[in-house]
């Protein structure tokens, strides 16, 4: 119980890598806030906590919207009491290459990618601060250290989240309020479609398949429930003196 009386919110909790999140948060003792822009997949999440006996409620959030994520605080807030643990998951593929990258597709991006995490922190950390401090926890990407192939902006938007995260931790070290980043690699989630840009089938197998071979040492993907392993790491007091730090859960994808 690792987080017991905890008061956790995980954006983009739907699925993924944030639902495996949730079910191991709320395992620990955390009380789990389901933030998603989804209300099936979200709303499945809370039933899937609740049905192994955890405490969570869903939020219906875009991150992109400064307003929901006000609302998503102000109603944790209203639930709950306090805010322990915010963790900024929720993100996006982004446009493919850079010749055909639209205004919008870039805007749209960037508010998931950068500008979500960054305001949800600003209207969690007064709470925070009024109970003596807190845990803020970024998922960035392995391609937020070294580039993307595929797509430059979610790159510039993932390194935009390893900084901003170093960032926030020295700005808040005094409120005793711990920020760090982790950077995954490739991860079996819905998202692997946005990633290759094409859609379930062979091709795709295929070509995840050579990209496995060609890049991960491990010689192979992660599962979800990996990286929300070292989430709930990253956010309990076993990682008291951790902050200000990009954390690699990438296969040694980095290491060559």
């Amino acid at each position: 119980m690792r987080l017991k009386d905890k008061v956790a919110i995980i954006t983009a909790a739907g699925d993924g890598m944030g639902r495996a999140s949730a079910l191991l948060f709320a395992r620990e003792g955390a009380k789990v806030v389901v933030a998603d822009i989804d209300p099936e997949k979200g709303k499945g999440t809370v039933n899937a906590v609740r049905s192994a006996g955890g405490d969570a409620m869903f939020i219906p959030v875009d991150v992109g919207k400064i307003a929901d994520l006000e609302r998503m605080v102000n109603e944790t807030i209203k639930a709950y009491g306090k805010i322990n643990i915010l963790f900024n998951h929720a993100g996006m593929p982004g446009p493919q290459g850079l010749d055909n990258v639209t205004e919008e597709a870039y805007d749209r991006a960037m508010s998931v990618l950068a500008k979500g995490g960054f305001f949800a922190t600003k209207f969690a950390v007064p709470h925070m601060r009024k109970i003596g401090g807190g845990v803020v926890l970024f998922t960035a990407s392995f391609v937020g250290i070294v580039g993307s192939q595929f797509s430059p902006v979610y790159s510039l938007g993932k390194g935009g989240i390893v900084t901003v995260a170093k960032a926030l931790a020295l700005h808040l070290a005094k409120d005793n309020i711990r920020v760090n980043a982790l950077c995954p690699g490739m991860v079996w989630t819905a998202m692997q479609t946005g990633f290759f840009g094409m859609e379930e089938g062979p091709e795709l197998k295929a070509k995840q398949e050579i990209y496995i071979k060609n890049n991960i040492p491990l010689g192979r993907a992660a599962q979800p429930e990996e990286i929300a392993r070292v989430a709930l790491f990253l956010v309990s007091d076993e990682a008291s003196f951790i902050t200000g730090s990009a954390i690699v859960a990438d296969g040694g994808m980095t290491a060559r």
